[in-house]
């Protein structure tokens, strides 16, 4: 035992000889023996229009003017976005809809736009026995299809309801549904051990249930990384922090030194292995070779999640809101959200207003029950089935913004086997 080590020496040592246990005792695939992709393709999401346009002037259902309005800003909502790919067409029975299904590709999420009264209920078998993912988005006076959507939702079906004259409803529909092919085609790096729930820490579930790849770096691969740092690139992050610090009281000259280099080796390891998450077993036995955090916020400014303590749970649904709203994440984005500072919004309670909608998103944090601003939407996520309370911060005065999607993880039992993310209103639900 040792008798005259400090206590960041003694932690050090201790964790760092369980980081050796954990990888003797992992398991699944390593990154030196699953090669990374060459590229990512874009995702892409069926598009049916269901029926035949109607006379502008009589029947119930959408007009030739109203479709090519839709059409139109689909094609401006791809280009915008840059990685999905709209594979559109009109059907008018099952056979149509196949077909489209079969260009689109297997399990391609599908945006149905309901054209013409009880056409959707003629078009939709193949997409609900495929189990597509699916949103329906009807326009006001388009038919009376909308209302089998919760049907088909409480059965079981992977489907959410649109029922809004607002275009702009279509790019959430297709940034919601691009989270599913981005998913798998997501490379997750982890330096063992994985934490949290269960099935969050096994490969096998994660792929399961979510289409990522979680793939071990040997320590001694990463060591030689950091080994290679380039001395310019690690005096330029140096500078990036403390430049405009008044005073540094602490870290040490040394500990800055040592983080800079692991943070540009650790950017030089993501881009190596084409990686879009990354998590951290034990960030303590790190205590040596500096600390990843510093790490972490420059991969997570670029748009890469980075979770510490090998915190698998954070992760995910880090990746889950980046890819729906291309926003960096904080790390446990539904815990730690980054403050805005801007006047708070008019309060209003949350149980009466709309959601999902453009505007200053505000909020409680989700730790403290304080108020705060946050500067981007956030998603509601319930890992737990339990039902969502109207104040998921348990505060009595909750206030928000106009308006908001809000996040909720109160009870974060279990979340592979029970994802589930919804906004509060139940508009949609992914699952």
């Amino acid at each position: 035992m040792c008798e005259h080590c400090t206590r960041r020496e003694f932690l050090g040592t201790g964790v760092a000889s369980g980081l050796m246990l954990a990888g003797a005792t992992w398991s699944h695939a390593w990154a030196s023996q699953s090669p990374p992709p060459q590229s990512r393709g874009k995702s892409r999401i069926c598009v049916v229009f269901t029926g035949t346009p109607v006379p502008e002037d009589r029947n119930w259902g959408a007009d030739a003017r109203q479709i090519e309005a839709m059409k139109t800003h689909l094609a401006k909502v791809e280009k915008e976005l840059g990685n999905v790919e709209l594979i559109t067409g009109q059907s008018s029975n099952a056979q149509q809809t196949a077909a489209l299904l079969k260009k689109a590709g297997h399990a391609a999420p599908v945006l149905v736009i309901n054209v013409q009264n009880f056409a959707l209920t003629r078009v939709v078998k193949p997409i609900l026995d495929g189990s597509h993912p699916m949103v329906v988005f009807s326009l006001p006076a388009s038919g009376h299809d909308w209302m089998y959507a919760p049907r088909w939702h409480r059965r079981g079906h992977r489907v959410t309801l649109l029922a809004s004259s607002d275009y702009d409803e279509l790019e959430r529909a297709l940034r919601l549904l691009r989270v599913i092919p981005m998913m798998k085609q997501t490379r997750i790096l982890l330096f063992p051990p994985a934490r949290g729930t269960t099935p969050a820490r096994s490969p096998d579930q994660v792929k399961k249930r979510l289409g990522a790849d979680v793939v071990a770096i040997e320590e001694k691969t990463f060591n030689e990384m950091i080994s290679a740092a380039e001395e310019g690139a690690v005096r330029a992050e140096i500078n990036r922090w403390t430049k405009n610090a008044k005073e540094i009281i602490e870290p040490d000259k040394e500990d800055i030194r040592k983080a800079a280099r692991i943070s540009v080796a650790l950017q030089r390891l993501m881009e190596q292995e084409r990686a879009q998450g990354l998590a951290v077993g034990t960030c303590m036995g790190w205590l040596s070779k500096g600390f990843p955090c510093l790490g972490f916020a420059r991969l997570r400014d670029k748009g890469i999640p980075a979770a510490c303590e090998g915190d698998m749970d954070s992760l995910l649904t880090m990746l889950l809101f980046q890819y729906m709203i291309d926003r960096p994440q904080a790390e446990s984005a539904a815990w730690e959200c980054r403050p805005k500072a801007t006047k708070r919004p008019k309060k209003q309670k949350l149980q009466n207003k709309p959601l999902l909608a453009p505007g200053t998103v505000g909020g409680c944090h989700s730790r403290t029950g304080t108020e705060s601003n946050f500067d981007f939407y956030i998603l509601i996520f319930d890992f737990s089935f339990q039902p969502l309370a109207p104040n998921p911060c348990k505060s009595s005065n909750v206030v928000i913004g106009d308006p908001v999607i809000y996040v909720s993880i109160r009870n974060r039992g279990n979340l592979i086997d029970n994802l589930k993310y919804e906004i509060i209103s139940s508009r949609f639900t992914v699952s």
